[in-house]
């Protein structure tokens, strides 16, 4: 049986996690790694299986909030070359989980392929965007998926095709440990009037949310045919502050932070959301972001 030990030239303890998220805040991981390649992936995430290790998958940190306190077991987060390529193929791209989605779809749009500049804006990685089906009005990150390609717990690769796939709002099927990468079928366009509406997009997002400041972008779903947002706001909590964490100005179904700012800070705003919105209209929010 192998241990972690096996894995020391990449294995961190204590790692600080605060530096790796939009909102700057929380705790250590008690171990922490940056697989090479997808071979040692594959490995480590075996050995955790047989030593009964939890693991996180860490990605680009926008969608998430590490509680105050050590995150047990490992978190993995897969950076570098050997998990963020992209690549064009007739109207087929292919990219890695580790790829930026504001990279894939730039690779998507200088291709003259229509679908993913509804995507302008949105921060993070294809790997977490797949697993919560990123996207907004104009639509999602899982409407053209064509494959994903998946890592069990222990340590077993294979490709689910688009008839085992689902996409609803903010939530897919893919339920396996780590998404490695995924294919999208794409419809040619005219380039420049893919790159328009990508821009018009952008300025929209701009004007209406607060992209300037540490935050972690939505915290709650928007409840059917409602605004989440607009909900916080008529529940009069725009600008109300926890310690160094505030209910956005600009849209209250944002939270901004300072440096500094303690995740329990967050979670009280959470709450306290949660708590005036249902006692004011009879609406639960559900949350987007996850909580380690």
């Amino acid at each position: 049986m192998s241990s972690l030990d096996d894995f020391a030239d990449i294995i961190e303890r204590d790692k600080p996690l605060a530096p790796l998220t939009w909102l700057k805040t929380g705790g250590n991981a008690e171990f922490y790694a940056e697989p090479q390649n997808e071979q040692q992936l594959t490995e480590l995430v075996s050995c955790c299986h047989e030593n009964s290790i939890a693991v996180h998958l860490l990605g680009g940190g926008s969608n998430i909030l590490v509680r105050d306190e050590t995150v047990a077991g490992l978190v993995i987060r897969l950076v570098g070359d050997a998990f963020s390529a992209v690549s064009v193929s007739d109207t087929v791209v292919q990219a890695q989980a580790g790829a930026l989605l504001s990279n894939i779809m730039t690779e998507s749009v200088k291709a003259g392929l229509a679908g993913l500049e509804t995507l302008a804006g949105i921060p993070g990685t294809l790997g977490g965007a797949l697993k919560g089906n990123a996207g907004g009005r104009s639509g999602d990150v899982g409407q053209f998926v064509q494959s994903v390609s998946v890592l069990t717990v222990q340590g077993e690769k294979f490709t689910r095709s688009e008839d085992e796939l689902t996409f609803a709002y903010r939530q897919s099927s893919i339920n396996e440990l780590v998404i490695l990468d995924a294919t999208f079928q794409l419809e040619r366009g005219d380039a420049d009037e893919i790159t328009r509406r990508m821009r018009k997009l952008w300025i929209m997002k701009k004007a209406t949310q607060p992209l300037t400041f540490q935050s972690a972008g939505c915290i709650f779903k928007n409840p059917r045919g409602l605004s989440a947002g607009a909900l916080i706001e008529r529940a009069g909590l725009k600008g109300t502050s926890v310690g160094s964490a505030t209910i956005s100005e600009r849209h209250a179904n944002f939270i901004v932070t300072e440096e500094g700012t303690k995740a329990e800070d967050i979670l009280q705003l959470v709450e306290m959301a949660r708590e005036k919105v249902d006692e004011q209209f009879g609406v639960d929010l559900e949350l987007e972001i996850q909580i380690w």
